[in-house]
This record gives C-alpha cells, structure tokens and sequence, in this order.
C-alpha cells in the first residue's frame, strides 16, 4: 500500500492537475471495484496524464481494460492530497536552501582563492607566499630530490581535495537532480511518440523549473572545488616561487619523463605547460585514484 500511494504522492507533487485525474479514475472505477477504459475518462482527463497512471503502475492490465493496482492507497493519498503537496513544497524548498546555499566560510574561501591567482602575476603576493610555506616545506626540499617533493606534495592535494569532496558534496541530492532529468527526458519522449502536444507543452514548463535544479547541482560542485583550489593554490605558488627563484637552484635540475625523455623543470612539455606542472598532475591523477579507491570514496552521483 505505502509503494501505490508514495507514487500518488509524487505524481500529485509533479503536478497538481494529476490530483484530479486520480481522482476522477478512482471515481470511475467506482472506487476501485471495476475495471476501466480510455474512452470512460477521456472528457476529463488528457492522455498525457493516462500514460502516467500507467507508466506508474497506478493503473494496471485488467480482464478488459485497466484496474487500480490497490485502491485503498490511492484513496489514502487523495485523502492527504493537501497535506502531501503542503508538505513535500516546504521540505523541497527547505532541502535546496539548505543543501545548496553557501555559507560565509565558503564565499569567503571563494574570495580567498581569487585572490590567491593573483599570485601567479604578482612577484610580493608570490614571493611572501612561498617565503611562508618554505618553512615548512623547505626542510623536506633539502633532504629528498624536488620530484619527491612534488609527489608528496601531490599525494597530499589529492587526498584532502577527496576527502572535502566526499564532505561537502551532497551525492544523494545531486543523484535526486539527475534522476528528475532523466525522467523528464523520459517522459518528453513518450509524448513525442505518442503526439500528445498538451504533455509537451506540460514538459517543457517541467523542464524550465527544473533549471532550478541545474543551478543547485552546479552549487554542489563547485563548493568543494573552491576550498580545494584555497589549499591547492599556495602549494603551487610554492613549486613555482621555488622554479622561479634566483637565489637557489633546485635539485636535479630536471627529471626523465615518459616518451619525453630528459627535460628541464621549466620546459614546456604540452603546448604551454612546463615539466613541473605536468609532473604534478600525472602524479596527482595517480594517487587520487589509489585514495578513492583505498578509501572506498565516491566523487560522482549514482
């Protein structure tokens, strides 16, 4: 009874004229106790909103015609029609505020990062950057070779850009996004073949309120990237003060790359990219596929 009258539910939460279909079949079945056919419902319902009882499993195959899969949930759902619709708009709206609003610490970090790029093109804002995490990270430099370095270096952004990934991305929400526009597009199709305009138009309106939801996914995303980029950036600024500086080489001067061969830290490997960066992402991919997976840790919806 709970599975019939969850379906109810939604339909009506879809859609508010769904109520009156339902109602208006249940009617017609003489409260569940007959079967029913297209052409008893046609004046009052469109096809559109038939195919959805069906495609539900609201309505089922009977002897003759269709028949309500279970009669007492469906007049249970009706009877809760404003309660249900009242209740799933106020926990919807409270979800998407919730779940897909930043906090200030976020637009904070935000503003941080973006201030941080400016480092690349700025020499004070890069060379104060490096000079502070140089102590830390300069000891490390002068026992072990500068790859080693950078591959500890990457190990580390690859593991804390997951774990803030797992943290603060909502999976089972952005599931919820995916999951709406796959059914949309579903259901967008089955009114194309069966050349039901007034579904079509229905859809559409379905579809523009469901950018909504675009936008909070695209929320999601990004909210880890930002604290990610917060961390990950001054690391960089530090690989890049330590390339760049004068004052101190460092040490190998270069490394042997795959199908590359011998090259310098500074030469550029892929178009613009210097070996360095390259160095780092190849390890940084690596290790980030080892943590996810030691870590049973999922970065994408399901």
């Amino acid at each position: 009874m709970a599975r019939t009258a969850k379906k109810v539910e939604s339909l009506i939460a879809e859609d508010g004229a769904m109520a009156d279909a339902i109602s208006t079949v249940y009617e017609r079945t003489d409260e569940g106790t007959r079967e029913v056919q297209w052409g008893d419902v046609s004046d009052d319902i469109t096809s559109g909103q038939w195919g959805r009882l069906i495609e539900k499993g609201i309505l089922v195959d009977g002897d003759e015609g269709f028949e309500l899969s279970n009669p007492d949930a469906v007049e249970r759902a009706l009877e809760d029609e404003d309660a249900t619709v009242s209740a799933t708009t106020s926990t919807d709206d409270d979800v998407d505020d919730e779940g897909s609003s930043w906090s200030k610490w976020d637009k904070i970090a935000a503003v941080a990062s973006l201030g941080l790029f400016a480092g690349y093109s700025i020499g004070p804002i890069k060379n104060t950057i490096g000079s502070i995490l140089n102590v830390a990270l300069g000891p490390i430099e002068s026992v072990l070779p500068f790859y080693v370095v950078i591959m500890i270096l990457a190990m580390l952004t690859g593991l804390y850009s997951t774990l803030l990934q797992d943290n603060l991305m909502d999976m089972e929400k952005m599931g919820e996004y995916q999951e709406r526009m796959k059914e949309i597009q579903e259901k967008r199709k089955e009114a194309k073949e069966r050349g039901d305009d007034e579904e079509m138009e229905r859809i559409r309106e379905e579809q523009m309120d469901a950018m909504g939801d675009q936008a909070g996914m695209m929320k999601e995303q990004f909210r880890p990237m930002v604290w990610t980029m917060f961390l990950t950036i001054p690391v960089f600024l530090w690989m890049y003060w330590r390339i760049s500086s004068a004052s101190a080489a460092v040490s190998p001067s270069g490394l042997v790359m795959p199908l590359v061969g011998q090259v310098s830290w500074t030469q550029g490997i892929i178009g613009p990219m210097q070996a360095w960066i390259v160095w780092y992402f190849l390890c940084s991919m690596g290790f980030t596929q080892l943590i996810r997976k030691s870590l049973n840790i999922q970065t994408t919806p399901t």
